[in-house]
């Protein structure tokens, strides 16, 4: 029928159902001969970023050789070997200038990203932010510090892509916070780093700059979303570095490639002016956060200082003025850990439970207390907070995000299972309950929460959660937890088919506590043998894929993570530092052994060549 509005606003129009017909017909036309232009755009925008793309390293190469031919005499090598605590000492003492350490760093850059597919744009200003640090009266805390910032952050007069081709063209107006404040303390911003698409899984990938491979074996994944970070800083493309995380998007990067990175209680730093397709449709019962990436330990402590200070604190008042607290890192007092080596949902690889329990072992000969600690009903979290928070509009406010886009490869499992109707989710849940309870759950959390009621049920239940989980470290008066992080690096291709397994991060997330990761060992021929017996704690389908992704890691880094209650996070280094220090002297000590016992052989066999040499004569 008709409304009575219409026959009002058109009444001289005889309404023949031919007509009305066509009209439809048309607009139905003209709606997707639009929608096609609108995606051709998109798709030129694309490849115009990727010639942009070309041309923004092309201008930091041409850069970087005028600086060489300039300065012969410069020690890339020796400025590329210093850790980031004494690069600065050099810098603010002037024994080693701002230009040459940028120049370098850009260098080096350019080198990484030609091995792995890094980086995605050249920011220009650097060059010229350089002399005003320079200029600046008060020496900085990352004074002269070349500096890499994840696609997502705002940078003025660059875009932040997500991945995306529908965001080319529209260029930050400003700085995020996190960037002023970088630049008030004296660093460098001089590059974006690549990410998934969407910033929607573990891996790192999407249509427009393509593939990011790990440095440290080209078959693996970097890890992600913050996978260009991840590769750029352990390839010695960056000193420092920042992403996100929403659900181990800073930790999983620096597990994959052999770095340590902390994700902040959220709102420690302020995430504002950074972009994510998943912000306009995640509850709150996830919270994202913007942290640092680094090679140690320390120099996440020194971003953390400079970053915590007055500017942060006048430029967003809504984050809280809590300057670094010295004291409590430096602190050399025994800690209470409690410890797991599984969270009951997914059970990660040997090598990764191994590192657990010679972390652990290290830890109580140094001193500390370690507890047996069990975190409750991971299973729930993971399908009825983390998933259904994340996607509590069923992913409809995402999904939109691909009528103009293509979908990257490596995201076409999870966004096939989001698109499901959600009438078929339901069914295929209850099909899938009694094989594959894992992912039946799932399903059903992809399904959402679709009123007022559920969303106040949802909030609660987060409360609740939090409440049940405190109360279990409260009772054994843990300072800090030490547990597993989802590794070794996954061959390319796994992470968007297993966003599951993401539970030992996303748990930290959901209760908003501060966690960092650690690289403790390397994977051994023992952890792959190990490793062929794996079944897991269900034996299904993603428990097989678990395996299939981590085959192959021989000589990979193995992390553990670092946990402590929210606004801790100087107590979270400090035992992360306490961490790395005891892992650092023990891989010193099996060194020297390997070397006694290569020099005691060699003597064995000199002395049994004598022998054999007198017995002829």
């Amino acid at each position: 029928m008709i409304p009575e509005k219409m026959r009002q606003l058109l009444p001289e129009v005889e309404l023949d159902p031919s007509v009305i017909s066509v009209v439809l017909c048309s607009s139905t036309v003209a709606f997707l001969v639009l929608k096609w232009m609108v995606k051709k755009l998109v798709q030129q925008r694309m490849r115009e970023a990727r010639r942009n793309r070309v041309r923004a390293l092309g201008l930091m190469e041409e850069a970087v050789q005028q600086f060489k031919q300039k300065n012969p005499e410069v020690q890339a090598s020796r400025i590329l070997s210093l850790p980031l605590v004494e690069l600065v000492k050099k810098l603010k003492e002037d024994s080693l200038s701002p230009e040459s350490v940028l120049y370098t760093y850009m260098d080096k850059a350019l080198e990484v990203n030609r091995d792995v597919n890094c980086v995605t744009d050249f920011i220009q200003e650097c060059v010229h932010l350089l002399q005003e640090v320079k200029a600046q009266r008060e020496k900085g805390l990352l004074y002269g510090v070349p500096i890499s910032i994840k696609d997502s952050i705002g940078y003025e007069g660059h875009v932040s892509t997500c991945g995306l081709g529908q965001y080319l063209g529209y260029p930050e107006r400003e700085d995020s916070v996190l960037v002023k404040v970088l630049k008030k303390q004296g660093a460098i911003p001089f590059v974006k780093t690549n990410i998934s698409q969407c910033l929607i899984n573990y891996d790192c990938s999407n249509l427009i700059f393509g593939q990011t491979v790990n440095p440290l074996n080209h078959k693996k994944s970097p890890g992600g979303s913050s996978g260009g970070e991840g590769a750029l800083i352990a390839g010695g493309g960056s000193v420092l570095g920042f992403g996100t995380d929403i659900g181990g998007s800073i930790r999983l990067p620096s597990s994959f490639c052999g770095l340590c990175g902390l994700k902040p209680t959220g709102n420690r730093l302020r995430l504002s002016g950074s972009s994510s397709p998943l912000h306009v449709c995640s509850f709150t019962s996830v919270t994202g956060m913007v942290g640092p990436m680094a090679r140690d330990v320390d120099s996440l402590a020194l971003c953390m200082r400079a970053l915590l200070c007055d500017n942060m604190f006048h430029l967003d008042p809504t984050v809280p003025p809590l300057p670094f607290n010295e004291e409590v890192y430096s602190s050399s007092t025994p800690l209470r850990i409690g410890y797991y080596d599984t969270d009951g949902y997914f059970l990660l690889p040997p090598c990764m439970r191994r590192a657990v329990h010679e972390t652990r072992t290290l830890l109580q000969e140094a001193g500390h207390t370690l507890i047996p600690f069990v975190p409750p009903r991971i299973d729930y979290v993971m399908n009825e907070l983390f998933m259904k928070g994340l996607f509590a509009d069923g992913g409809a406010a995402l999904l939109e995000k691909f009528e103009l886009d293509s979908v990257d490869p490596n995201s076409c499992s999870q966004i096939n299972c989001y698109r499901l109707p959600f009438l078929l989710k339901k069914i295929l849940a209850f099909l899938t309950k009694p094989l594959f309870p894992r992912f039946s759950s799932y399903l059903n959390a992809l399904c959402g929460v679709w009123s007022p009621k559920e969303f106040s049920e949802l909030h609660a239940a987060l409360m609740i959660y939090q409440q049940e989980f405190l109360s279990r470290w409260r009772n054994l008066d843990l300072d800090v937890i030490l547990c597993p992080v989802l590794g070794p690096a996954f061959t390319l291709g796994y992470p968007g088919r297993l966003i599951a397994a993401v539970s030992s991060t996303m748990l930290y997330n959901v209760l908003n506590f501060p966690a960092g990761v650690v690289p403790v060992t390397t994977v051994t021929e023992a952890d792959e043998e190990n490793l062929k017996h794996y079944t897991g704690h269900y034996g299904d389908p993603w428990d097989r894929r678990l395996r299939q992704a981590v085959e192959g890691a021989m000589g990979l880094p193995v992390a553990v993570q670092c946990v402590a209650l929210p606004w801790q996070e100087e107590l979270c280094l400090r035992f992360m530092k306490e961490v790395e220090r005891l892992a650092q002297g023990q891989k010193k000590q099996t060194e020297d052994n390997l070397q006694r016992g290569g020099a005691q052989a060699d003597v064995t066999r000199d002395l049994q060549n004598d022998v054999h040499t007198e017995g002829q004569n």
